[in-house]
């Protein structure tokens, strides 16, 4: 019971690391300064990882899902900054 509190503890910190981002970008309408290159690699890191996971549990039978919940939750702020960062007007962005 303990290391599952601390296994959703710990996910739910992380699910949540981007989300000052996230919320700032939807506020200003602005990504000039996020890094393309990162973002990418966010979400690359994030799917595959999510993928490896999956397939883990499905072998051994045993759900992981905290880590679930952290990796959908980041895939979906990945997703949503590298829609921002591409669809944005650079009229609003900071130059």
């Amino acid at each position: 019971m303990l290391n599952e509190t601390i296994g959703w503890v710990g996910n739910i910190l992380f699910a949540i690391c981007g989300l000052p981002q996230v919320v700032k970008t939807y506020q200003t309408k602005r990504a000039t300064d996020l890094s393309v290159l990162f973002l990418w690699l966010w979400l690359m890191g994030e799917l595959l990882t999510f993928v490896y996971i999956l397939i883990g549990d499905w072998e051994t039978g045993i759900p992981h899902f905290p880590l679930y919940f952290n990796y959908i939750a980041n895939i979906f702020m990945a997703i949503y900054l590298i829609y921002a960062k591409y669809t944005y007007p650079k009229k609003y962005q900071l130059h």
